[in-house]
């Protein structure tokens, strides 16, 4: 699932393109969603929400997208051939906004919702302080977090405690911290529970104006991560075999990486069995909700 980072920078490329220029085209091809209400509004502008995108439009709507596991938005020019091509018209585009300029199409998208502008809260007023929000507040983000019952691991990925870190920046946050992803939030000093919120909120900004994430200071393939999906590989600090393993209850269960001599403690749903590569034959492949 796209972090809180991809996410804002997929709303800037939207608005970009669409920002004070009238929709010629609105097609939402999501259950009875009806994109007629839109034709001839100006996109007033298109923001970021955590990992929720609101697209404000005039008129007093709002379209909301989620980009889920494999969702994204992709830019084409207005004069690109359309749906005999394919280029619109595949079973994987959800939804068709189209400028004088630019076309957005949403392919795959998780969610799809018009609403009223004031009704937004609706959609997103349960999440936690934006990581990357001009309304971050890093003492409620930490109080949040620190009223879990869970494991660390799982509170940072709970939106409703701070919103924007994925399965990414939670299990190299916690690395770079050597806290285990399993231990209980209770047993964790307020220190360190602030420490690795901040950890994430530093990895989080300094990705903001780079596709190729990274949290090692490299963005050459394979090099860019500490821990994360590089399960059955060895730790870059210690040379112990990086594990990856669910965290939570399903079906909203998350996959963690993380270095068992680096991050010592238990960690209930790992089996211990041998671990390949992820992508190699053999190689553990699942992987869910980042």
């Amino acid at each position: 699932m796209p972090e809180g980072d991809t996410v804002r920078r997929t709303a800037r490329r939207l608005h970009s393109a669409l920002a004070g220029q009238p929709l010629l085209r609105a097609e939402l091809r999501w259950g009875e969603s009806d994109g007629s209400p839109l034709v001839g509004r100006l996109t007033l502008e298109v923001v970021a929400r955590g990992k929720h995108l609101l697209h404000r439009i005039e008129g007093g709507w709002t379209l909301h997208s989620h980009l889920r596991m494999e969702g994204s938005w992709r830019i084409t020019p207005a004069s690109a051939p359309g749906p005999s091509t394919g280029r619109s018209g595949g079973p994987d585009v959800r939804a068709v906004l189209g400028g004088p300029e630019w076309t957005a199409l949403g392919i795959r998208l998780g969610m799809l919702d018009l609403v009223r502008t004031t009704q937004e809260s609706g959609l997103v007023g349960h999440l936690g302080p934006d990581v990357l929000g001009a309304d971050w507040d890093e003492d409620r983000a930490v109080a949040n977090v620190r009223a879990s019952t869970c494991t660390i691991g799982e509170a940072l990925l709970d939106q409703r405690n701070l919103a924007g870190i994925g399965t990414l920046y939670c299990s190299e946050s916690l690395f770079l911290q050597r806290i285990n992803p399993w231990k209980p939030v209770a047993e964790l000093s307020p220190e360190a529970v602030t420490a690795v919120i901040r950890r994430a909120h530093r990895l989080l900004h300094a990705n903001l104006q780079h596709a190729v994430q990274s949290t090692t200071g490299s963005r050459r393939r394979g090099e860019n991560a500490y821990v994360h999906a590089r399960s059955g590989r060895p730790c870059r600090r210690c040379g112990t075999t990086i594990r990856v393993a669910m965290i939570g209850d399903p079906p909203s269960d998350r996959t963690m990486f993380s270095c068992l001599t680096c991050q010592p403690g238990e960690r209930p749903s790992d089996p211990g069995t041998p671990q390949a590569p992820l992508g190699s034959a053999g190689g553990r492949g699942r992987r869910r909700k980042g």
